[in-house]
């Protein structure tokens, strides 16, 4: 029997709503019943969040304590998801998930005018969230105790998403840790053990179908500092949105750290591995749930219990370094500033923050030249060697010719009133974009992913374009030359592969390439139409003029890109731009 010697007014409009007599009926304060469904007897508050409140009832039928949730958000979004959070825990068993009966959720009316209620039972979790255990342990958790958390975590996901359930709210305070029956013989101090439980299945979404599918970028639900990109921006989710919650949320409880506080300012990734010594093999998936790309992220609850089981204990602590000629400049420097900000975190105890921020400010400076300029060489190299190849495509062999007849008769039967005439010039255009998206991408720089087709194509798009229009508007002043830079620059820059802020990226190195070499030509360093006099003549000194110009756009290019990368993004990240 319950020991409480009093209860709980529920009604959200009551003045006084405790204490109530056990024995009373109704409210003093406001007359709303005080038995609810005949059965369950609010007896405490136990805390607020979000659109519901939570309470502690006593089940007269069962004679347990357990847990009652009344919505207390009126707008008719948040009673669908109520509902939906009803509907999912009654189809639901299993230990790491709060039970509630199929008759759980049902609606009173309660209040003078009279207001409905949605309320829902379930099952009551006598634990502590991983919050609780976070704020008792600021330093972080060990690494034994977080691996199987990750474990448990892993097997209820799979229960969830085998249903097509996506819970899209994981994070500390949402993480239970059961109490276990011997909960008394604790060590004080110590972290308990027990079941892990995830709770709160508000934002739940189950997918799978239709209407789900056509709804499943409608609800913008997030936690920020757990949510994935695609979540905050109301974008499809699906296991990969929680496993990147739940990484995070595991990287927070290792290291102390909110995970905010460790993304770099630059390409948005998590930098957690210099705060603490931990296994590679957990490091390694950590990182892989938490990236920015949701192809990334491991795919399945399934995938993730098969690299767990692989674990293995009796690999060592330290990281074996790969092969050198394994990775990009960019990797190398990133790798390297990392372990040397993490010795500077070790020995410089006595350093002020002043000093410190020096140092990494310093550190950051250096890779942001030498990632810079790796890729304008790169660009440049790559620049060259396509238009080599379609310099002699285009003027030295029978197939610009052909390729020029071909089109110029597509052109005709599409727009008959087109003044211009497509020349050999447009497969120089074309391999000059195909060879600069290949130099740049095997550059592997701004923490960009390797994607070398779709870079080439969005280069040969971009060139191609710029080209063709170049050729159709024979009358088109000679400045128009500038904006045709900007057409070229923008398709390349988005399809490089770079972590975030795609636009961004394309707008500055578009605005800020054409900017540059439309100075040049202010200067008298080139002349008004740089492709008039210099793509037009199948000769030595057209042919050089050719590699010059498209390797200069290819190293003005990768300049604005470290730019936008290096700099302005950290801008937009620092003021909040996401």
């Amino acid at each position: 029997m319950s020991v409480a010697s009093a209860v709980h007014c529920i009604n959200p409009d009551c003045p006084h709503p405790y204490p109530q007599r056990w024995d009373n009926k109704f409210c003093n304060s406001c007359g709303s019943l005080l038995r609810l469904n005949d059965r369950y007897l609010p007896l405490q508050l136990l805390g607020t969040g979000g659109f519901a409140i939570l309470y502690s009832i006593w089940d007269l039928q069962t004679q347990t304590e357990r847990v009652l949730k009344v919505l207390v958000e009126t707008s008719p979004k948040a009673l669908q998801l109520f509902e939906q959070e009803a509907a999912v825990l009654s189809n639901l068993k299993h230990p790491g998930i709060p039970s509630s009966d199929p008759d759980g959720y049902f609606q009173i009316t309660l209040g003078n005018p009279p207001r409905i209620i949605p309320c829902l039972v379930m099952e009551k979790i006598n634990g502590h969230t991983l919050q609780d255990i976070l704020d008792k342990n600021p330093q972080g958790c060990s690494e034994t105790v977080v691996r199987n958390w990750l474990s448990q975590a892993v097997e209820i996901l799979q229960e969830l998403h085998q249903r097509q359930i996506i819970h899209r709210d994981i994070k500390p305070s949402n993480l239970m840790l059961r109490l276990p029956q011997d909960a008394s013989t604790a060590i004080p101090g110590q972290i308990p053990g027990g079941q892990l439980v995830l709770i709160d299945f508000g934002g739940a979404k189950q997918m799978g179908s239709a209407q789900s599918r056509a709804q499943a970028s409608s609800t913008r639900l997030f936690s920020s500092g757990y949510s994935p990109p695609e979540q905050v921006v109301g974008g499809v989710v699906g296991p990969a949105t929680d496993f990147y919650a739940l990484g995070r949320t595991l990287i927070h409880l290792l290291t102390g750290q909110y995970p905010p506080d460790l993304e770099d300012p630059i390409s948005g990734e998590l930098r957690w591995r210099h705060c603490l010594r931990v296994s590679p093999d957990l490091a390694d998936l950590l990182d892989d749930m938490v990236r920015l790309d949701v192809q990334e992220r491991p795919a399945t609850a399934r995938e993730m219990q098969g690299r767990l089981a692989n674990f293995s204990q009796l690999k060592t602590q330290i990281s074996q370094p790969k092969p050198i000629f394994t990775d990009t400049i960019a990797q190398v420097a990133q790798r390297s500033i990392t372990e040397v900000v993490g010795a500077i975190a070790v020995v410089g105890g006595g350093m002020t923050n002043a000093s410190m921020f020096f140092i990494r400010a310093t550190i950051r400076l250096v890779k942001a030249c030498l990632d810079t300029t790796w890729e304008m060489i790169l660009g440049a190299i790559g620049a060259a060697v396509g238009t080599v190849a379609g310099f002699v495509l285009a003027y030295w062999t029978v197939v610009g010719n052909a390729t020029a007849s071909i089109l110029s008769q597509q052109l005709l039967r599409l727009f008959p009133g087109a003044e211009g005439t497509i020349g050999p010039e447009i497969l120089l255009f074309v391999a000059a974009g195909l060879g600069t998206a290949g130099g740049l991408t095997a550059a592997g720089g701004f923490e960009q992913r390797r994607r070398p087709i779709i870079a080439g194509l969005m280069g040969i798009f971009g060139y191609g374009l710029s080209g063709l229009i170049w050729q159709l508007t024979p009358n088109a002043p000679p400045e128009s030359w500038v904006g045709l830079i900007a057409i070229a620059a923008m398709p390349m820059a988005l399809g490089l592969g770079l972590p975030s802020h795609h636009l961004v990226h394309a707008l500055v190195t578009a605005l800020g390439t054409s900017g540059v070499l439309a100075g040049l030509v202010a200067l008298n360093f080139l002349p008004p139409d740089p492709f008039m006099n210099i793509l037009s003549y199948a000769n030595w000194p057209s042919f050089g003029a050719s590699i010059a110009l498209f390797c200069l756009f290819a190293i003005t290019f990768a300049f604005w890109l470290g730019v936008s990368h290096y700099l302005l993004v950290p801008i937009l990240r620092w003021l909040g731009w996401r």
